[in-house]
């Protein structure tokens, strides 16, 4: 009788890197090419998705003022002639575990760190918050791949105000590099694309020169509708709010998409709808106007809202929207 034999399970970024290294022979690269994947961490509402934005050039990840606006691991593809790197947008870490979905969150910052050939660590430039220090105390030890970005640094007057937060971070942690950027005026980026390479293996790209992003249409309009929704209903709505896509027909020149928002209370619908469904369409035109330009064709959409009770404590439920 034969033995059978396991098959360790892999890491997505070790996969990534196994296939990577089969196709080299059929991959034209420069000598000495290096690919890899990068964690950008930090507390929430930092700007940890308006830098990988920027870094890219496309929009992969939403944008808020409000906390746990991500709430995936979204990966994000930055190729330049002599790199690729391969970004992922982590949700903000939360310090106060209230529910399942936050939960699920704080396991993708946690499990992402082990994955990874770099991570950049983003703060604001006015300084260090108790719920930075608590995103701190994730980073191994002995980690000595982890870059600090302070971010915001238009908010400051002078340069020169930089240089005590940047020693007083020198003694928090041992970072192998301090950027200091501004990911809304795109300053800066370059320097901390560079300081990024330096963590990065040889190898061939993962990923088609073209690709800026692994996630799909339907997954990006999902986030937009969510987007225009937190922005338009900035504090009347609590955070359990949810997108589907329930329908998607395209074709070359248009896109019929009908989307519903998930929302866990019946007091949270009208509140969603508006009056005489002003805010509803309102939602909808300006996510109609953005999925439009991401799939370079006209869009006609739809959005409802649905109720469904308790969903962002509810382990099924969170499956099923397709919190892993």
């Amino acid at each position: 009788m034969s033995e059978e034999k396991t098959v360790p399970a892999m890491s997505d970024a070790e996969l990534e890197r196994m296939l990577a290294q089969a196709g080299a022979a059929s991959v034209q690269v420069p000598e000495g090419f290096r690919c890899g994947y990068v964690a950008v961490i930090g507390r929430p509402n930092v700007g940890k998705s308006t830098l990988i934005n920027h870094l890219i050039g496309e929009k992969v990840s939403i944008t808020s003022k409000k906390p746990q606006t991500t709430r995936d691991r979204v990966l994000g593809v930055v190729t330049e002639p002599d790199a690729q790197i391969v970004f992922m947008d982590t949700p903000g870490f939360q310090t106060k575990v209230g529910n399942q979905l936050i939960r699920r969150m704080n396991r993708t910052v946690r499990s992402t760190l082990g994955e990874v050939d770099a991570i950049v660590f983003v703060i604001e430039s006015l300084g260090w918050k108790p719920a930075d220090l608590e995103v701190l105390k994730l980073l191994p030890k002995d980690a000595s791949n982890v870059i600090l970005a302070i971010n915001k640094t238009d908010l400051n007057k002078s340069k020169d105000s930089l240089l005590p937060l940047m020693a007083a971070s020198m003694e928090k942690f041992p970072f192998a590099a301090i950027v200091p950027v501004s990911a809304e005026k795109g300053r800066q980026l370059g320097d901390l694309l560079d300081e990024i390479k330096k963590f990065l293996p040889e190898s061939v790209p993962f990923f088609d020169p073209d690709t800026y992003t692994d996630r799909s249409p339907r997954f990006l309009a999902a986030e937009t509708i969510r987007e225009k929704a937190f922005r338009l209903l900035g504090d009347e709505l609590p955070y359990g709010i949810a997108v589907t896509i329930d329908k998607w027909q395209e074709d070359e020149e248009s896109a019929e998409i009908v989307a519903t928002l998930i929302v866990e209370r019946e007091s949270h619908k009208p509140i969603v709808i508006g009056e005489g469904g002003a805010k509803l369409r309102e939602i909808g035109r300006l996510a109609r106007t953005d999925v439009a330009a991401m799939l370079g064709k006209r869009v006609h959409l739809e959005v409802w809202v649905r109720v469904r009770r308790g969903w962002s404590d509810d382990v099924k439920a969170l499956k099923t929207l397709g919190y892993e």
